[in-house]
Parts: C-alpha cells; sequence; structure tokens
C-alpha cells in the first residue's frame, strides 16, 4: 500500500476544506480556546470555579474544555479572557502570495 502526503498549507482548517476566510476564522478561535483552556489548566481550576471567574455556566466551561469551536465567536472569547484580567492581542499581516 503506498502512502500519499500533501504539504500542509499552514492552516488545519483550509487543509480540511474551509474556505480562506472560515479556516482564518476556525485557526484563530481554535488559538483563543487552546490559551484559555491553558490559563485553567494552570490556574488548577475546576470547570466549577473557571465559570464563576469568566461569569459563564459550568456547560459553557465543559464546551469551550471540549473543543467545542462552533459554539464560540471571537467576540465571547475576547471575554473570557477579560474576565480573566488577560488581555488579547493580534496582528495583521499580508500573504507572501494570494492562496485560493
Amino acid at each position: 500500500m503506498s502512502k500519499h502526503m500533501t504539504k500542509s498549507s499552514g492552516n488545519v482548517f483550509q487543509d480540511l476544506g474551509f474556505s480562506a476566510a472560515e479556516s482564518a476564522s476556525l485557526a484563530i478561535r481554535s488559538g483563543m480556546m487552546i490559551a484559555l483552556r491553558e490559563h485553567i489548566r494552570r490556574q488548577d481550576w475546576t470547570q466549577e470555579r473557571a465559570a464563576k471567574t469568566m461569569r459563564v455556566t459550568q456547560p459553557r466551561i465543559s464546551d469551550l474544555v471540549r473543543g467545542r469551536i462552533d459554539r464560540f465567536s471571537v467576540d465571547s472569547l475576547i471575554e473570557l479572557f477579560h474576565a480573566c484580567d488577560m488581555r488579547v492581542r493580534f496582528t495583521v499581516t499580508k500573504h507572501s502570495k494570494r492562496v485560493a
């Protein structure tokens, strides 16, 4: 059996067939969710404690921890960072070549 390998575009969501705009949004939200999950882990918070701190419900934290990306907008994730006294920064760059 031969294996075929395709070079990654650098964005797994684009590699899975999402449009360039949607894959960018998914990558940004995914990174934000990972950072929040890591913050919860470093603080050694239970989901209940994280929910109280972030002023959301425990099931909302469960969605975050389980990676339910479809349930979070960039705005809602920024609110969670703010509730943890964390700041979100971003950088905008131009692609060196346009990806179709």
